[in-house]
């Protein structure tokens, strides 16, 4: 009989942390951490009168509050960050506090705990703007355009040195985009956000050329347990993400397909990218996580198509 792990949670009440404690929670107890700056309780409001489940509203910067709550846990889940990029790149306090210190704080408690595994989601954007597309895990140097992908870079370093000085063992994710149901942020969100407010023109950031991978959270949480549960090295580095991209403006596109706003006109605001530290190509390589058996469900066009129809 498999045994009951202990999870703890960061960001747990958010888009893919509420989805993950749809899954983990399963034969296993979970805490479930957020500040709900993004989050949200209604994502987990079902599991919250379970036994197994434990909801904390609490900030990773409030260090005693963290380590008491993390107590007793057998494995971490990192998911905490400023999700929007663009609001990091008007306030960089936001990434460093919620992004290094907060992971710095995440890895002190655990240290101090004797918790010793971690699962952190990194991001494509610690890349920047790679010569090489697709882009493999072992591409350097990593020079991050945006604020947020320096953030997740550092967090990457501190997991890294914190494997090698106090034996933890860890997993990072670099996601591509990732959507499903409960988007709190991304072009799709936007884009629906928008035409509520007006359904006669959509503006699209950019030139609309802009032109990236997207990967079902299904399918991207899928991955990461499957990882954990097949990878064993001390530190296991993985890309995630589908092999196909689609540009923002066929987004827009689809989604006005799936609404029938036929008469709708999509305008562009210029430009190559949506907004500064906004990478405009991007395509993670993923023979890594496919040698290891692992291959998503969906594509991009199929998983934007799949999210545009969960939050419509």
């Amino acid at each position: 009989m498999k045994r009951s792990v202990n999870y703890f949670i960061t960001g747990g009440a958010g888009f893919i942390g509420s989805h993950l404690a749809d899954y983990l929670i399963k034969g296993n107890r979970v805490v479930i951490y957020d500040n709900l700056s993004s989050g949200s309780k209604d994502f987990i409001a079902r599991h919250l009168k379970k036994s197994s489940c434990r909801f904390i509203r609490g900030d990773l910067l409030n260090k005693k509050l963290l380590d008491q709550s993390i107590r007793g846990a057998d494995f971490v889940f990192h998911l905490a960050a400023n999700p929007d990029i663009q609001s990091g790149a008007a306030n960089p306090s936001l990434d460093f506090e919620q992004g290094t210190l907060a992971t710095f704080r995440v890895l002190e408690a655990m240290r101090k705990n004797k918790v010793g595994k971690i699962a952190f989601s990194s991001s494509s954007t610690v890349f920047g703007e790679p010569k090489i597309i697709p882009t493999s895990e072992d591409y350097g140097p990593l020079l991050p355009i945006s604020s947020y992908g320096a953030s997740k870079l550092a967090c990457e370093g501190l997991i890294a040195a914190y494997c090698h000085l106090y034996d933890f063992q860890a997993w990072v994710f670099r996601f591509a985009n990732v959507v499903g149901p409960r988007l709190t942020h991304g072009a799709i969100y936007d884009f629906i956000g928008k035409l509520k407010k007006n359904k006669k023109t959509l503006e699209v950031l950019g030139d609309g050329k802009q032109k990236k991978s997207y990967i079902h959270v299904r399918d991207c949480l899928e991955a990461m347990l499957f990882c954990v549960n097949k990878s064993g090295e001390k530190l296991n580095l993985f890309n995630l993400g589908t092999a196909d991209r689609l540009t923002v403006k066929e987004i827009a596109e689809i989604l006005l397909g799936e609404m029938g706003l036929k008469q709708t006109k999509i305008s562009f605001a210029g430009g190559k990218r949506g907004w500064k530290g906004d990478a405009p190509q991007m395509l993670l390589d993923t023979k890594r996580i496919k040698k290891l058996g692992w291959q998503p469900k969906y594509n991009s066009r199929e998983a934007v198509i799949q999210a545009i129809k969960e939050n419509l």
